[in-house]
């Protein structure tokens, strides 16, 4: 007799803040403390070519939700927050199929604890029933506004991290006993700034700062071919690092606590835990602190484009298993509904793949693919990235950018303007091109937009949506 169809398993989706791939014990950093998702890599799969849709949180985590490019959602920068700006009211999402609003139709019971930021926050929205998000920005880790039932509360004196796993952790009280599976979305602010030690826990902040040589970031010089904040001291870098080191590590405990409940409800076998960062992150690399828009024009260097991605359900998803494919957030809504057995209620036109069958172990899943690229967009900077080359071109006139990857990985050597490489350039331009002209949408193609790394205030194809003014802390000395 066949054996049954596993039951759709839970979803405990985490998402975290500027996470940068190689801020990982398991991805070879030995100086950062991560030892629950090392243990969560360990149990299944995690991918070392995981790219996010842009270098930048908002249209990073649009792109998660509905699977489409920001040329086609509409946020293509980070969103700004605060009275009287109009993103601060709009629903970005509205009228767009997201993966909780898919998931619920099939049963799902939905929730979001954590970061949104995507618009107007203070209601449940794409999809999510149970909703304690955090709608608009804080400065501090020890003062959080939280929406709860329409109203805004501000939370003192609890760590923000430890506050969405509480959020979380309540959730899955309410499931308890249930038969209806969850999908629980968890987005933390960390490691996001600020990252001094008032804002973090002072000893562990103080160990890192004290102890630690930080020798797993580089201490490297600007690139001249790049406006960008002005260099910081060496002091000043060993700040940032032991508080971002700090909020890396306090996320792995609080992912813990979530993981210790799974178990101890019995349902760890029957949930689907997925961690990933919306965007990639600097901390000295290239001289850099920041993401996508820390320089200008904005970049698309490794650092900033690489996520960190981890899959894990035990007796479901092979263990162990490294995979060094190339594969992105606009691959993750069709993998999701492959892999829960709703791939027929996917939305046509969508730019990703599905790679549930990696995830299943199957033959063929996953690097065996012949042909595979990524890629990404910051507004008029685009980027196609193969396995041996990455193109970066933006509009309308550059700079444009070649890099051999495979003989050059820390992207030290633009080849564009270098004789020998015109066929190369021309070829992976027609694909870059046509890619983008078969999945953007008219007003909110971002080659027309002057989207400059500055945030994103209004819908896209109104006047005045993005803040291009030139800030002056990037003006040079005189």
């Amino acid at each position: 007799m066949p054996s049954p169809e596993p039951s759709p398993p839970n979803l405990l989706f985490i998402l975290a803040d500027d996470h940068g791939a190689w801020a990982l014990g398991c991805a070879g950093n030995d100086e950062i403390v991560t030892p629950n998702l090392d243990q969560l890599a360990a149990e299944g799969i995690r991918f070392e070519n995981f790219f996010c849709a842009s270098p930048v949180c908002s249209p990073a985590r649009a792109t998660l939700l509905t699977g489409r490019m920001p040329s086609r959602h509409g946020v293509h920068d980070f969103l700004h927050w605060g009275e009287g700006v109009p993103a601060d009211a709009i629903r970005f999402l509205d009228g767009q199929p997201t993966v909780p609003s898919i998931v619920r139709a099939a049963g799902y019971r939905t929730a979001l604890c954590g970061k949104w930021h995507l618009g107007e926050g203070m209601e449940a929205q794409a999809g999510f029933d149970y909703w304690r998000a955090m709608p608009r920005g804080g400065s501090s880790y020890y003062r959080v506004p939280l929406a709860q039932e329409g109203k805004l509360e501000n939370h003192e004196g609890v760590y923000a991290t430890e506050l969405y796993t509480n959020a979380a952790l309540t959730f899955l009280e309410t499931q308890r006993g249930q038969t209806q599976p969850f999908c629980l979305h968890v987005h933390y602010t960390a490691p996001h700034s600020p990252w001094d030690r008032k804002n973090h826990p002072s000893e562990l902040w103080d160990r890192y700062y004290d102890d630690c040589p930080f020798d797993s970031t580089p201490a490297q010089a600007p690139s001249p071919d790049f406006l960008m904040n002005q260099p910081v001291s060496p002091e000043a870098r060993r700040e940032k690092l032991a508080g971002y080191y700090t909020a890396v590590e306090l996320m792995d405990k609080e992912i813990g606590r979530l993981l210790d409940a799974l178990e101890e409800q019995g349902i760890r076998e029957e949930t689907l835990v997925v961690f990933m960062s919306d965007n990639g992150m600097n901390m000295g690399h290239r001289g850099l602190f920041g993401k996508g828009n820390a320089t200008s024009p904005p970049n698309m260097f490794e650092e900033s484009v690489k996520i960190p991605c981890i899959i894990s359900q035990p007796g479901r998803i092979p263990s162990g298993r490294v995979e060094r494919g190339l594969w992105s957030q606009y691959d993750w809504l069709p993998t999701l509904l492959d892999y829960t057995g709703l791939s027929d209620q996917t939305p046509a036109g969508l730019p990703g793949r599905s790679f549930a069958s990696l995830l299943r172990g199957e033959v063929g899943g996953g690097s065996e693919c012949e042909h595979v690229v990524v890629c990404d967009e910051y507004g008029p900077t685009r980027m196609l990235r193969s396995s041996e080359w990455k193109l970066i071109w933006r509009y309308p006139a550059g700079p444009h950018e070649l890099y051999h990857l495979a003989t050059d990985p820390g992207e030290t050597r633009n080849l564009f303007h270098l004789r020998g490489h015109e066929e190369t350039i021309e070829r992976m331009r027609r694909e870059l091109t046509g890619w983008f002209e078969q999945y953007a949408s008219g007003g909110f193609d971002g080659r027309q937009l002057p989207i400059t790394g500055k945030g994103q205030r209004d819908v896209a194809d109104r006047p005045e949506a993005f803040d291009y003014r030139f800030p002056e802390a990037w003006l040079p000395e005189v």
